[in-house]
């Protein structure tokens, strides 16, 4: 039964595929694929050129030796070829990484150079016969190293933070603050910092916490690669406090009397900060020098110094009422 019914399935499918209709189909799908072929076969015959990548890697590094630049660089060459060799390097593994090994170029000078001309022969070897190098960037590979020096210097963050309306910058850390870099001793003696990627935040209303990495610099190794960054943005809220008017430059025997005693002093600091804030760490003055100079109904007060964190300190009056007694 079972037997019959595969038998009547295949049948049909053959009367299907054989019927006028889909036989005309068949012959126009087979034309199709071979004027497919015969296009692709003529496409891949052209010449054609195609930027192609290679490793280069630095091999037999003595245990003594602190690489201070990268062990493997990528070597970017432009070659002509036709397009059946270009698919072998493309999709195949014809191309494996050059490796240079470190005593045949390493100078005294705590650096090596593999000159255009042998790098690219060295390329040229796993190339085929026909294709042609007509590019290459970089022209060389170069490397840096010494033999254990180095000097801890602090992280500067580069970059742009911009807080939310109504927001501020209330701590900042980097952690860690200084790393080790390990270079010639030309170049540690001339690096005094080291700053990190840009860092460019707007907006910020919520902690932000992210690593970030070193700007680099040719010949120069960090330790560690990258820091952490915290900065932790704080509200903004206007509070006000009276502050004592406090006298200089008073005569022994001469006492400045203002009315009133007290101003208010109107800020704006960090939510998180106000509790600290206290009106003894505002100083608000009356200059009696310049009272004597210049005799008026009313002296002049000045603001002169505010507590850590507060922003946009005014006082709500700039004279008072005075009167100066003998003691």
């Amino acid at each position: 039964m079972g037997d019959s019914k595969l038998f009547h399935i295949l049948k049909l499918t053959r009367n299907f595929l054989f019927s006028w209709v889909n036989r005309e189909f068949l012959i126009f799908l087979f034309f199709l694929v071979l004027s497919g072929t015969f296009w692709l076969l003529m496409v891949l015959n052209e010449t054609y050129d195609r930027e192609l990548d290679v490793p280069v890697q630095l091999v037999e590094i003595p245990q003594n030796v602190v690489l201070t630049s990268d062990t493997t660089t990528n070597v970017r060459i432009t070659v002509r070829d036709k397009g059946f060799s270009l698919l072998a390097y493309i999709y195949g593994n014809k191309i494996q990484p050059v490796k240079v090994k470190f005593k045949n170029y390493a100078k005294k000078t705590g650096s090596g150079v593999l000159p255009s001309s042998e790098l690219q022969k060295m390329i040229t070897r796993q190339l085929f016969n026909s294709t042609q190098v007509i590019g290459m960037t970089p022209d060389k590979f170069e490397y840096f190293f010494n033999y254990g020096l180095k000097k801890r210097v602090p992280i500067k963050l580069l970059g742009r933070i911009v807080p939310g309306q109504s927001y501020y910058v209330s701590k900042l850390f980097v952690s860690p603050d200084s790393v080790d870099i390990y270079a010639s001793s030309e170049m540690l003696d001339s690096i005094k910092s080291v700053n990190t990627q840009p860092v460019n935040v707007t907006n910020l209303t919520d902690t932000l916490i992210k690593n970030v990495g070193l700007r680099k610099v040719k010949g120069v190794k960090y330790v560690p690669e990258e820091v952490k960054i915290s900065i932790c943005p704080d509200i903004l809220t206007e509070e006000k406090c009276e502050v004592p008017i406090v006298a200089v430059n008073m005569p022994e025997g001469k006492v400045l009397r203002t009315f009133p005693s007290r101003v208010t002093v109107t800020f704006t600091v960090g939510a998180s900060m106000f509790r600290s804030i206290r009106p003894e760490l505002f100083k608000v003055v009356a200059d009696y020098n310049e009272v004597v100079d210049n005799p008026s109904e009313k002296c002049n007060i000045y603001l002169r110094s505010v507590p850590h964190g507060v922003r946009n300190a005014r006082i709500n009056v700039d004279q008072v009422d005075y009167l100066i007694e003998e003691q």
